[in-house]
C-alpha cells in the first residue's frame, strides 16, 4: 500500500504540471494578411502553438452603409486545420466587422479583433444592395435589446426554428470572447424557450451576442449592445475573471478601423500622424496669439475711453489765424479783452478858456470817435478780420476848486439890479 502511494504521488504531480503548462502551450496568435477588402479574399494566418482545428468567426458590426438600410452581411464561420485560411469577404466597403479565432481548446482562445473597416475595391459583384439577408432563426432579449450590469436578462428563441440545442457567444471587440452559460432553460407563453443570464460585464462595454445551433455558428444572428448602468450601483457580479476589453493591442495585427485610415494593433503604434500633431500645435499657437491680440485691443480701447472721459471739453477752440497757441486756461486770442487806455488829464494853453480856466466837461471836445483810436489800442496783439465797432464815450472831468485867478485879484464890478416900474405917476 505504501509503495502504491509512492508510485501515485509523482504521477499526480506530473499531471498537475501538465495542466498548468497547457494554457501556455495552447496560446497562439493570428493576423490579417491584408486589410479586409470588399469582395476580395480575406486571408488569416496562425502563429504559435495552437491546437487544430482552428475556426474563424466574422461578425458584422455597426450599421449598414447603404442609405436604404439593406443589410447584405452574413455571419461567416470558417474552419481550417492548417496555419492559414482564405475566403471571399462579401461585405460592402465602409462597413465594419469583428473577427474571433478559436482552436480545439475553446472559443475565442486566439483573441478578438477590434472593429475593422472594410476597404473599397472596384469589384462589387458579391454585393446585392436590393436584397437583405436574414439568419435561420432569431435570438431575442427580455428586456428587448437591453443589457444591464449585474441585472438578469432573459435570452430566448422559438424552439421550432432551432436545430438541436442552441448556444450563445459573447464577443467584446478588442477584448474577451466567451460562451454564455445556460441554466434552467424553460418555456413561457410570452417569451418562448430561454434562460436567464446575469451579465458580469462592466457598464459601458460594447459586446455582441451571437446565436448558434447544430447547423453552425451564427445561424441565430447577432445583436450589438452596450452594457447599461445598474441603477442600484450593483457590481457584485464583477470580479477579476469578468469578460472585458483587453488592454493593449487587439488581436489581428494591423488593419484599418475607420474611414479616416486609423489602424488598430501591430505597427499602428509607430504610424503617428505627424501632420495632425503639427497642425494641432500650430492651430493652438495661432489661437493663443489671436486671444492675446483681442485682449490687447480691448485693453487699449478701454484706456483710450477712460482718458477721453477724464479730459475737459474745450468749448473755446483756437482759430487758425492765431499767432500763438492758447496757454493752459487761456481763451483764444479773439476772446481776450482789450485794455482801456484813459487819456492823460493834462492841458495846454489852447485848451484853456479865455478866462484862463480849464474847459469844463461840456466845453471840452471829445477826442474819441465812434471808431477806436488806432494809436491808443494795444500794440502787442494782432486782430484777425474786421475791427470791432465800439460805442461813443464822453469823458467828463469834474473841477471842484472853481475858476482859477490869473494875474492877481481884480476889482469886483457892481451888481446891477433891475426893478419893475412903480406906476405912481398915472393920472386918475
Amino acid at each position: 500500500m505504501t509503495g502504491l502511494v509512492a508510485l501515485t504521488v509523482p504521477s499526480a504531480t506530473k499531471v498537475l504540471l501538465l495542466l498548468e503548462l497547457l494554457p501556455l502551450t495552447a496560446a497562439f496568435s493570428w493576423t490579417f494578411q491584408s486589410a479586409p477588402t470588399q469582395c476580395q479574399n480575406l486571408s488569416i494566418s496562425i502563429s504559435g502553438g495552437g491546437t487544430p482545428p482552428y475556426s474563424v468567426l466574422i461578425i458584422p458590426s455597426g450599421s449598414t452603409p447603404f442609405t436604404n438600410g439593406t443589410e447584405v452581411r452574413k455571419i461567416i464561420s470558417q474552419q481550417f486545420s492548417s496555419n492559414s485560411v482564405s475566403f471571399q469577404l462579401a461585405y460592402p466597403a465602409e462597413s465594419q466587422l469583428v473577427a474571433v479565432v478559436s482552436d480545439a481548446t475553446g472559443f475565442g482562445t486566439g483573441g478578438t479583433s477590434a472593429e475593422a473597416e472594410v476597404v473599397s475595391s472596384s469589384d462589387s459583384s458579391c454585393i446585392d444592395a436590393s436584397k437583405s439577408v436574414t439568419p435561420d432563426w432569431f435570438l431575442n432579449l427580455d428586456p428587448s435589446n437591453q443589457l444591464v450590469q449585474c441585472t438578469a436578462t432573459r435570452i430566448w428563441w422559438t424552439a421550432s426554428n432551432v436545430s438541436g440545442n442552441p448556444f450563445f457567444f459573447g464577443v467584446i471587440p478588442g477584448g474577451d470572447s466567451f460562451v454564455i452559460p445556460e441554466s434552467n432553460v424553460n418555456t413561457t407563453s410570452d417569451t418562448g424557450t430561454g434562460f436567464s443570464w446575469t451579465p458580469n460585464v462592466r457598464e459601458g462595454t460594447t459586446m455582441h451576442i451571437v446565436g448558434n445551433d447544430n447547423n453552425g455558428n451564427g445561424t441565430g444572428g447577432s445583436s450589438r449592445l452596450t452594457v447599461g448602468q445598474n441603477l442600484q450601483n450593483d457590481n457584485s457580479c464583477l470580479n477579476s475573471n469578468s469578460p472585458s476589453s483587453t488592454a493593449g493591442t487587439p488581436a489581428g495585427g494591423s488593419y484599418p478601423t475607420d474611414t479616416s485610415g486609423d489602424s488598430s494593433g501591430g505597427s499602428s503604434t509607430s504610424n503617428i500622424n505627424v501632420g495632425a500633431i503639427v497642425g494641432g500645435v500650430v492651430g493652438g499657437v495661432l489661437g493663443l496669439l489671436a486671444l492675446l491680440l483681442i485682449f490687447y485691443f480691448i485693453r487699449r480701447r478701454t484706456r483710450q475711453n477712460r482718458k477721453n472721459n477724464e479730459k475737459p471739453v474745450d468749448l473755446l477752440q483756437s482759430d487758425e489765424g492765431d499767432e500763438r497757441p492758447n496757454g493752459p486756461g487761456e481763451p483764444p486770442e479773439y476772446y481776450r479783452p482789450d485794455p482801456f487806455i484813459v487819456p492823460d488829464p493834462t492841458y495846454d494853453e489852447s485848451s484853456a478858456s479865455a478866462s484862463g480856466r480849464p474847459l469844463s466837461a461840456s466845453e471840452r471836445p471829445t477826442s474819441r470817435s465812434g471808431t477806436p483810436d488806432i494809436a491808443s489800442s494795444s500794440t502787442g496783439t494782432k486782430k484777425t478780420g474786421a475791427p470791432r465797432v465800439l460805442r461813443p464815450v464822453n469823458i467828463i472831468q469834474h473841477d471842484d476848486a472853481g475858476p482859477s485867478e490869473v494875474g492877481g485879484k481884480k476889482e469886483e464890478e457892481p451888481e446891477t439890479i433891475e426893478l419893475p416900474p412903480a406906476y405912481t405917476n398915472i393920472r386918475k
